[in-house]
Order: C-alpha cells, then structure tokens, then sequence
C-alpha cells in the first residue's frame, strides 16, 4: 500500500482528480470525443461525491507509471493482479476477454495453457490483469506480445500475423468493425471464452480518494443511473460457451 494521507475520508467539494485511462478503446473510452461507457461511469460517480475527473489518456504502461511517481491521483482499468502499489476501489465495470481466432484456421483452444502454442497479440498489461495462469503462458510463450493500440491486434489477425488475439469481446468488436468499414467483409472469427468476467477497480494515491470514490459509485447505482450509461452504448454481448 502506498502510505498518503491518514484521513480515511476528507470533504470532497472542489476536488479535482487527474484520472488516467487507457488509450482508445471504444465502446469503454472514445478518447477524441472524452466519453465512453467506462469514462461515463467514472466521471459520474466521482461526480456524485463532490469531486471533478480530469481524464488523461495514454497506454496502460505509462499510466501505472505515472500514478507510481505520483503525476496521476488515479487510474482506471486495473486490479490488484496489477501489483500497483494503490487504494483500489470497489470494482465497477466488469470486461469479458476471450481468445479469437480466424474461424477457418479451425484452431484447438480448449483452456489458457493451449494458448501456448500460438502467436498471440493481447492488450498492454494484460499478462498482469488476466490472472496467474494467463501470466504463466504469457512468461514461457516466446512469441507473446502486448499491444498499446488495441486496433493493432485486430490488423494483426485479419493480417495473418498472429494466430490468436486476446483482449474484451465488445473492443475486438469494435475495431473489426471498423475494420471492415476500411477493407470490406472480413473473415470470420471463433471466440473461446477462456476467461471469466474480470472486474475492474480504481486504483488511488490515497485512501480517502478511494473511498469517496466507492460513495459515488454506490450513489451512481442506487439511482439507476448507472443503468442508463450501460443503456447508451449500443455494446456487444460476451460470446457463450457452446
């Protein structure tokens, strides 16, 4: 834990927080236009304890090391398999990460340790975020890497450059779209739902940041408006075990 200040909670009225979130990834963060489902959800309910977000926008790498030295209040996307050494907030979005593959490679992936046996091209800090097991393939599989653009990991499939991407469904969702709006039809694509949901947390310099945070956010449920961001994005469910 980081040692910042002993107040476990302080008046928010006119705080201003400088947040960092990953660079674009829609339908979470449109970063030219400063919105998205999960930038929405933050901005509110910080907003609903007194404080103001400044959103900073940069790669997950930079952002960890940013909040480290102290030039960020906090940082968005994250959890404790992060190693970040923060207050995390109660979780307020959750991300479902898959495995996808081009259909017609008809590739065997029944569990992460399979993984290890392709080229794979997933989003920056995800061997930290994603769980032991993913870390574990991640370390031993040479031909591993990690994306700051996650648009690159859909060129790189649709390329042939990498066998497998992972990363969220409804953001792969996204850019193949958009994709698609460039070159035309693409091939199509078989999504192995290796993951579970994975919760994401604030992560604060300080605790009482934290936990006016955690107020926001229960505030922001309680009055379905929490519902109604959800309701704004036109997002893309996570695909279902067969």
């Amino acid at each position: 834990m980081v040692f910042g200040m002993p107040v476990l909670a302080l008046p928010a009225n006119g705080v201003v927080l400088q947040i960092g979130f990953g660079s674009n990834k829609p339908p979470y963060v449109f970063e030219a236009e400063r919105r998205g489902l999960e930038l929405d959800i933050v901005v509110e309910a910080a907003r609903r304890a007194g404080m103001e977000v400044k959103p900073f926008f940069a790669p997950m790498e930079r952002l960890q090391s940013m909040l480290q030295q102290g030039r960020l209040d906090g940082i968005a996307t994250t959890n404790p398999y992060s190693g970040l050494h923060a207050y995390f907030s109660q979780p307020y979005l959750e991300y479902h990460n898959v495995a996808v593959a081009l259909a017609q490679r008809q590739l065997t992936i029944r569990d992460i340790n399979d993984l290890q046996r392709y080229s794979i091209s997933s989003f920056q800090r995800a061997r930290q975020l994603l769980g032991p097991a993913f870390a574990a393939m991640a370390s031993a599989n040479t031909r591993y890497r990690e994306e700051g653009d996650q648009i690159i990991r859909n060129r790189l499939l649709y390329a042939g450059r990498v066998d497998v991407i992972v990363g969220d469904w409804r953001i792969i969702s996204h850019f193949t779209q958009e994709i698609s709006a460039e070159q035309g039809r693409l091939p199509p694509v078989t999504a192995y739902p290796l993951f579970g949901p994975t919760p994401y947390q604030m992560a604060f310099r300080y605790p009482w940041q934290r936990d006016n945070f955690d107020r926001g956010l229960a505030l922001l449920r309680q009055s379905g408006a929490y519902r109604e961001i959800e309701a704004r994005y036109d997002t893309q469910p996570a695909p279902k075990l067969p």
